[in-house]
């Protein structure tokens, strides 16, 4: 939405006091914009603090969230809510490094599962796959925007990815028809046009 200067500079002659009740009117409305400002004004955790937590707060919940693996649609809400609170710290502490490294955590700490996923039926575990596919999809484009100082550690990541896509016979199928290439999971070997691939496939009607 565009502001007007006559909207902005009836705004600047609130008197301070007006203006405090009105940020703090908005800040009730707005949890995620007022834990932002929390954070970015007196928080005394720093963004490596706080993805520290959510690496063993995510490790922690899929952990919790494995006991429910035989039932598959229970099981990926859960892994959706997983993935919101991840999405909420991100927006909080703009932690762009956390945004692909706690998203590829999330999805090797599942992987752990293979064994387990592997007995259950493939239609059971297809709208699982797919969501994991397209993470790692959506993970492989916001790493093209990350600096390069970034890659050896993101590698690693990707690294126990590759490792535990290939031990799972179905998953590995389905990223093949899906057009995820799993050589594309070492960073300098992502393409430069990876999200017009990912957006392609949509098109025709994959990843869904």
């Amino acid at each position: 939405m565009e502001y007007s200067k006559e909207f902005k500079a009836a705004l600047s002659a609130f008197s301070g006091a007006e203006k405090d009740k009105l940020i703090f009117r908005l800040l009730r409305k707005d949890k995620l914009l007022s834990k932002k400002l929390y954070f970015e004004l007196i928080d005394p955790e720093t963004t490596d603090d706080k993805r520290n937590a959510m690496e063993e707060e995510v490790s922690e919940k899929v952990l919790l969230a494995s006991k429910y693996i035989g039932n598959t649609k229970y099981f990926l809400t859960v892994i959706r809510k997983i993935s919101a609170e991840i999405t909420e710290h991100v927006k909080i502490t703009t932690d762009k490094f956390g945004d692909v490294s706690l998203n590829l955590l999330m999805i090797n700490a599942i992987l752990e599962y293979n064994n387990d996923l592997s007995r259950q039926r493939f239609d059971n575990v297809y709208k699982l796959y797919i969501y994991l596919i397209n993470k790692v999809f959506k993970s492989l484009i916001l790493i093209k925007k990350l600096d390069e100082d970034y890659w050896i550690e993101i590698d690693e990541f990707l690294k126990d990815t590759r490792k535990k896509i290939s031990e799972n016979h179905y998953l590995q199928k389905l990223c093949i028809n899906n057009g995820l290439d799993l050589q594309w999971l070492e960073c300098d070997q992502i393409p430069e046009d990876i999200d017009r691939l990912m957006k392609e496939m949509k098109t025709q009607g994959y990843l869904r």
